[in-house]
């Protein structure tokens, strides 16, 4: 697939699916926790992320595309598990497989913002790249949350981001 307009859409179309999953997932997340800062935190993270699937959702529909059924089905299925899930599943799990997540979704909306600029639709790069920072805020989070903890001697830790200033380097790049 070469046009950047359909790859855009293509990233759009999975961003909108993935936010879903994450919101449900999140609501088992922080009610999961214990009271107290860390559970708020969580909860944060879930309120901006049905604010990044609201987003999303507005550019598919300026694009005049809509979510894949059969994915949204998919990913709801997905995020309700999660959910349900993290109410069994200890602590470490749900830090852990949140921040591998937030980890992918960065380049995500790096990916959106880049095929903007080649669709000629410069007027959405900051919104995705802002999206892009708050998924590294929420990266940042839980990698903290989880450093230093017994089971990454199992489970290694992923690949750090780039520092967050380079996702706006992203954005130079694209206007140079």
């Amino acid at each position: 697939m070469t046009d950047p307009r359909a790859k855009l859409i293509r990233v759009l179309r999975a961003a909108a699916s993935g936010e879903l999953a994450a919101i449900h997932a999140y609501d088992g997340h922080w009610r999961s926790l214990k009271p107290g800062e860390e559970r708020e935190r969580v909860k944060a993270i879930q309120d901006e992320e049905r604010h990044h699937r609201r987003l999303v959702l507005q550019l598919l529909e300026d694009f005049g595309a809509k979510p894949s059924a059969k994915r949204e089905l998919v990913f709801w299925c997905i995020g309700r598990s999660i959910s349900m899930l993290c109410r069994v599943g200890g602590w470490f799990i749900p830090m852990y497989g949140a921040g591998k997540l937030e980890r992918s979704n960065i380049v995500e909306y790096e990916d959106a913002a880049r095929y903007a600029e080649e669709c000629g639709r410069a007027d959405l790069i900051d919104c995705l790249l802002t999206m892009a920072e708050v998924e590294w805020e929420h990266e940042k989070f839980f990698r903290e949350s989880v450093s230093g903890h017994w089971l990454l001697r199992l489970l290694p830790l992923w690949d750090p981001p780039p520092p967050k200033e380079d996702i706006r380097a992203v954005r130079r790049r694209l206007a140079a």
